[in-house]
């Protein structure tokens, strides 16, 4: 599992032009089950994402998709775990089996 944290490098005013189509990207990866949880940073200077992967590289792959990346709007802070506790009905996103 990763922790996204996205960074805007742009002005609110370049990430509000690909919002939109951020939020489709979004939409996409929670229809296939890799995205968990996301949301704005406060302030707003970016974003982050929770993300169910099988790899980073899979992971890089997804991320390739955002149009913050394609359109060098955010740059990406990448932190893997490996949830060991966690609230009654969080084990249906854990990979793995906790011993």
């Amino acid at each position: 599992m990763y922790i996204v944290s996205l960074n805007y490098v742009k002005p609110l005013e370049d990430v509000e032009k690909y919002l939109e189509a951020h939020v489709a990207f979004l939409d996409k990866y929670y229809e296939s089950g890799n995205f968990i949880a996301s949301g704005r940073k406060n302030p707003r200077t970016g974003g982050i994402i929770l993300c169910n992967a099988e790899s980073e590289d899979e992971l890089n792959t997804i991320l390739a998709e955002d149009p913050f990346s394609r359109n060098a709007i955010a740059e990406y802070e990448v932190t893997e775990f490996f949830p060991s506790k966690f609230a009654e009905g969080f084990e249906a996103f854990v990979e793995q089996k906790i011993s």
